[in-house]
């Protein structure tokens, strides 16, 4: 009896002292992360908690010093937590150009005008000249829905967009993705921290899938489109789904999470609106799943093996030729069969 509650006892410290090092290394990155422009603050703060959190893990193998170097980690901790759920997301800072302008939609009944739709025109990845533009699309119209799955780190790794066609003809498409500001570059670890807004790019097709297929060299994407099942009234939900989101966001901003609040894990839960929607899967999160696991549950429009679907589905060649045309939405979709 006595060496099952000593081995009980053990096996409680190591769990503990477990719990102790990942709340410990959360906090050293939260604090490196933090909201100070100082990065030399940030990092004396971190490195001042790391020391602090060693200290608790030593003070844990002491039987004498253990419950108060507990309870004195878990203070600080707490005074950790309360100076993070402080942090608040803004609308109002200096961002990238990609991203300094909030979308919005007034919704009329059926009609639905969005506001702010990107156009850019570009020489490069980098250097363009920004245009929006207002365009009122009726649901009644609305006709299929898209899935854009761009690929740049082999095929465990994509983003995922959206984009809804309208009489056959226009096609809006949304991406979430992280709002960068002018001196930032995207961190997946960065990610985690309330470093980034979150933020709906509503955009032209000519401008948020062709900077991909023909402007970016480093790393090359490659850019499949998908077809999904059942684009009337769903599709409908799904994009007045979006088009609340993008007005909520506008008013009250939030953070853009690398696991939690990111380009798939959105989609999904806007998906929900809707019965029937797919479970949560690990393919979710690794997003360059998310075209196979969609065909593999019969979503997907087709009825070719998945491998042979993904192919057709590549219009990187199509989107370089239709370049800046009129018709750029209908000319990468040709050889799909749409």
């Amino acid at each position: 009896m006595a060496l099952i509650r000593r081995t009980a006892k053990r096996a409680g410290l190591l769990l503990l002292g477990l719990l102790l090092l990942g709340m410990a290394a959360w906090g050293v990155l939260a604090l490196y992360f933090f909201d100070q422009e100082s990065q030399a603050l940030r990092t004396g703060l971190a490195a001042a908690f790391g020391l602090a959190s060693l200290a608790a893990l030593v003070g844990l193998a002491l039987p004498r010093w253990r419950w108060r170097a507990c309870a004195g980690f878990l203070a600080l901790f707490a005074l950790l937590l309360s100076q993070w759920f402080a942090i608040r997301p803004s609308n109002d800072r200096a961002w990238q150009p990609e991203v300094a302008v909030l979308p919005y939609a007034t919704i009329e009944g059926e009609r639905v005008t969005v506001h702010n739709i990107r156009n850019f025109d570009y020489r490069s990845e980098t250097d363009f000249t920004p245009a929006y533009y207002d365009k009122t699309f009726d649901l009644r119209q609305l006709d299929s829905v898209d899935l854009v799955a761009t690929y740049w780190m082999g095929p465990a790794v994509a983003h995922i967009f959206m984009s809804f066609g309208f009489a056959g003809k226009d096609h809006l498409a949304i991406s979430i993705e992280a709002r960068k500001e002018r001196s930032e570059g995207y961190s997946t670890v960065k990610g985690f921290f309330r470093q980034y807004e979150l933020y709906y790019v509503v955009a032209d097709e000519r401008d948020v899938i062709r900077v991909r297929t023909n402007y970016r060299k480093d790393p090359p994407e490659d850019v499949h489109v998908f077809r999904l099942k059942g684009a009337t009234d769903a599709g409908r939900n799904l994009f007045l789904s979006y088009m609340q989101r993008i007005n909520s966001l506008k008013e009250r901003p939030e953070f853009y999470n690398t696991l939690t609040t990111n380009c798939t894990t959105n989609i999904w839960l806007h998906a929900g609106v809707n019965p029937g929607r797919i479970p949560f899967s690990w393919k979710i999160l690794l997003s360059g799943h998310v075209p196979g696991y969609l065909y593999d549950a019969g979503r997907l429009e087709g009825n070719l093996p998945f491998a042979e679907l993904q192919q057709r589905s590549l219009i990187n060649a199509r989107a370089r030729a239709a370049d800046g045309a009129e018709d750029f939405s209908r000319q990468i979709r040709a050889a799909i069969g749409r």
